[in-house]
Formats: structure tokens, C-alpha cells, sequence
């Protein structure tokens, strides 16, 4: 798989290059700002896009900017980006830009090997990966309407949010398949949203009940 990586940090771009590397990824180019991205796509059309955030010379969205602009001239171009902190109006703008292949994640999550080459496939496949951080601090700000659901309930509307599916959620609550998909529905029925098992579409339901 073809990945382009956008990070001013030499070292932590090094870094994210071998780790992908190492992984089966193959990273055909590393830029370190908006234009050099620009140009390396244009002449490796990679199969995704890791992105930082924050990118000189005003350290604030010239990397999500960046993403954007991708996005719009190549539409579909999967992109996973992340950040220092959670910026919930970057998450929300990237989102915007387009639904399926899409990740937005803390620059911690690196760290966790496994998560993030899964978060990584996952972007690249056409499904949508949010940072489990952003997905609580969404849902802290938008508390109204899903006052509506028991704990267990927004403990699955936090995992769907995520972009797992039923037989994950199962694992990760250790609780059968069977009660999952009861409680899947008993949070799209509570939210007024149409039940349905696939994929990334699930998560955008819940990302577009919370405002993104």
C-alpha cells in the first residue's frame, strides 16, 4: 500500500516511515509542508495520505488544510491525520470534506503499534477512524440527546463512534454479539436514526447526531 506521509518533525517523520515500512506499508514520499505535499501526490498518487495538523509557519491547520485541498482534487483520497490535542473544529471540518476514508487521531495513539496500523487499514479501506478521546469530548459537548441512553448504551455509541463493529464491541465489553445488536438498536431508535449494521456508515449516522 502506498502511503505519502506530511510531518515537519524529521524525526518523528523518520520514525513514522519505518514503522510503516517495517508493516508491509510503502512509503513513497515524506514532505514536510503544504507544497511539497502537494507535489508528492501529484507524482506518486499514493493509496493514502498520515497527515500532521499542526504544520509551519503558524503551527495551527495548515496540514488539515492541506488534507482538505487533497481531498477536494482527488476525491476519495484516504487520509488519516493527527494531532497533539484534540481539536474538535479540525475533526469536524476534515469530516465534512468527505465521508469514507477518513481518521482523526492523537499523536499518542503512535505509540500503541497495533492501533495505529489498524487505524491505518482501516482509513486506507474506506472506513472512518476517530481517536476514542475526540469521540468522548464530542459526546461530553453534545450531552442533550443522548441523555436518552443507558451507560451500556453510550459505552456502544463510543465504540461505534470509533468504527467497530458488533462482534469488536462484543470483545470489548465482554458481552455476546447477540446483546450488542440489541443495544445498536435501541440507540439508533433513541436518536431517531435509521438502524443499519454496515460499516463506516454507522459511525456517520452517530457523527452526523453529534454535529460533524
Amino acid at each position: 500500500m502506498r502511503v505519502v506521509i506530511l510531518e515537519d518533525n524529521p524525526i518523528l517523520a523518520e520514525g513514522l516511515g519505518l514503522l510503516l515500512g517495517n508493516s508491509g506499508f510503502e512509503v513513497v514520499a515524506v514532505a514536510g509542508d503544504a507544497a511539497e505535499f502537494a507535489r508528492a501526490l501529484d507524482e506518486q498518487s499514493p493509496q493514502i495520505a498520515i497527515v500532521d495538523v499542526r504544520l509551519p509557519p503558524t503551527f495551527t491547520d495548515e496540514g488539515l488544510r492541506a488534507a482538505i485541498e487533497a481531498r477536494r482534487v482527488r476525491p476519495g483520497l484516504p487520509v488519516l491525520v493527527f494531532s497533539q490535542y484534540v481539536e474538535e473544529v479540525y475533526a469536524a471540518e476534515l469530516l465534512a470534506s468527505g465521508s469514507e476514508g477518513v481518521g482523526y487521531l492523537l499523536k499518542d495513539r503512535v505509540s500503541r503499534v497495533d492501533e495505529f496500523l489498524e487505524a491505518v487499514r482501516r482509513v486506507a479501506a474506506g472506513g472512518t477512524v476517530l481517536d476514542p478521546e475526540v469521540v468522548s469530548q464530542l459526546m461530553t459537548k453534545r450531552n442533550d440527546p443522548l441523555d436518552r441512553l443507558t451507560p451500556r448504551e453510550r459505552e456502544v455509541l463510543a465504540l461505534m463512534a470509533e468504527g467497530l463493529g458488533n462482534a469488536a464491541i462484543a470483545d470489548k465489553l465482554v458481552i455476546s454479539e447477540g446483546a450488542v445488536h440489541k443495544h445498536v438498536g435501541n440507540v439508533f431508535l433513541k436518536l431517531d436514526l435509521p438502524p443499519t449494521d454496515s460499516g463506516h456508515r454507522r459511525v456517520l449516522a452517530v457523527l452526523a447526531h453529534l454535529g460533524l
